[in-house]
């Protein structure tokens, strides 16, 4: 196997998810697929650097896209400008994007005085003489500036680690939702479940739309206690290997086992999410952990897709929701088909919560991330969510927590699905119910 083949056999699935995310039409991507590895086999022996192969072969295949949209005149904009110049390659570094909104955000917070000198400095690039220079200033004045600059930059930037000393109480006035689950009741209704428009990012209940921001928390049963409580907050524009989407930051205040990152409280994330006309979808996730920053995008398959993402070649969750007939919901007991990404309307029903009443549909997805994992949702005309529930099988991460669900909760609800029992788990709630 000559070289060039072993490096599109290792970045196949990137190049593959990267044409398809771009053109929906599954014959016209595999023609673009085509013309890519053509390009690509052509031009391979004049790339110097292998270690640049995969953002080069990206690069082909952004302008290849960008001429099929071109070509055939479709409405829209393509995914590539071809009059920009800063389009002509993707970013060494998959994080860049987040960096640049979390850097821009950080020094607008900034005094002039302050802003003014790191600017100049680091972003243009002159030197401290350059710099003292340019303000009419003393070099050893750049110098003092520039130090008190830099650490107040340091404490107003989003991944700025936490100074000895600082009280975590001080951070948990932050949480906002009740301490304990408020009461709630759910009645099933005869009447037939209503269309709706959800555009709800799948697990973490924010619309990905300027200005949007919301929080949720988490509640364990049968205790009722609070968790977790996150807080989400729409930052700005944000691009994702030329997708246009919005960036979320997200603090989870008192983190779960499966949240936690060192010692970190909150816990801080970088979203990107990208609302489209059918679908809701991520696009990446950003987190620092031991010191680094990582970062996954929709072309790292499964490290992505098994945490993050949703759907068949991770086109997330449907937008318009009724009922398909893949889940059937008698009472207690479920029946779901067996085909993977398993989400669905099956009924609708009157939810009771903090003082109001609610008319909802009923969505239910099985193992739609994790094996043997299921939550029922209930989701008002406005596309809201008003409750969402867990439940585990009862054999779920046995090794984990040695001991069955119906043993570790005897009391807590239990549902039938396929005829497998699932013992409830927690539920959550957001501030659009509880203000």
């Amino acid at each position: 196997m000559d070289e060039l083949e072993k490096l599109l056999r290792r970045d196949a699935s990137a190049l593959e998810r990267f044409v398809r995310f771009r053109i929906p039409d599954r014959a016209d991507a595999e023609d673009v697929l085509q013309e890519v590895l053509l390009t690509a086999t052509e031009r391979f022996p004049a790339l110097r650097d292998r270690e640049a192969f995969k953002p080069w072969l990206l690069a082909i295949a952004r302008s290849r896209c960008a001429d099929y949209f071109r070509d055939r005149g479709r409405a829209g904009e393509s995914p590539l400008s071809l009059d920009d110049p800063e389009a002509a390659e993707l970013p060494a570094r998959p994080h860049d994007w987040i960096e640049r909104i979390a850097v821009r955000d950080t020094l607008a917070q900034l005094g002039e005085r302050d802003w003014e000198v790191l600017v100049l400095r680091f972003v243009l690039g002159l030197s401290e003489a350059e710099t003292a220079a340019r303000l009419g200033v003393p070099p050893g004045t750049v110098k003092s500036r520039l130090h008190l600059a830099r650490e107040r930059f340091r404490d107003m930037y989003p991944d700025a680690p936490q100074k000895k000393g600082v009280n975590t109480m001080k951070q948990n006035q932050n949480m906002k939702l009740p301490e304990r689950m408020p009461d709630y009741s759910i009645r099933f209704l005869e009447e037939p479940p209503f269309p709706v428009r959800w555009e709800e990012l799948m697990g973490w209940f924010i619309v990905p739309k300027e200005g949007e921001r919301l929080r949720f928390a988490m509640y364990d049963f049968p205790e009722r206690v609070r968790t977790m409580e996150v807080a989400l907050e729409v930052t700005g524009p944000a691009e994702v290997h030329g997708l246009r989407g919005l960036a979320i930051r997200a603090l989870e205040y008192e983190p779960v086992e499966s949240e936690r990152l060192d010692d970190q409280n909150p816990v801080e994330r970088y979203l990107v999410a990208q609302l489209t006309d059918t679908h809701c979808r991520m696009l990446a996730e950003q987190h620092r952990q031991d010191g680094v920053l990582k970062c996954y995008t929709f072309l790292d398959g499964d490290a992505f897709l098994n945490n993050w993402g949703f759907g068949e070649d991770n086109c997330g969750n449907e937008i318009g929701l009724r009922h398909k007939g893949d889940i059937r919901r008698n009472g207690d007991q479920i029946e779901a088909a067996d085909k993977p990404f398993l989400l669905d309307v099956v009924g609708r029903a009157s939810v009771r919560l903090g003082g109001r009443d609610y008319d909802c549909v009923c969505v239910v997805d099985v193992n739609t991330y994790v094996e043997g994992a299921m939550s029922e949702q209930y989701i008002d005309k406005e596309g809201r969510t008003v409750l969402w529930r867990r439940f585990n099988r009862d054999d779920w991460a046995l090794d984990r927590f040695g001991q069955r669900w119906m043993e570790r909760f005897p009391d807590n609800e239990r549902i039938l699905v396929n005829g497998e029992t699932y013992v409830h788990w927690y539920d959550c709630i957001t501030d659009h119910v509880i203000k």
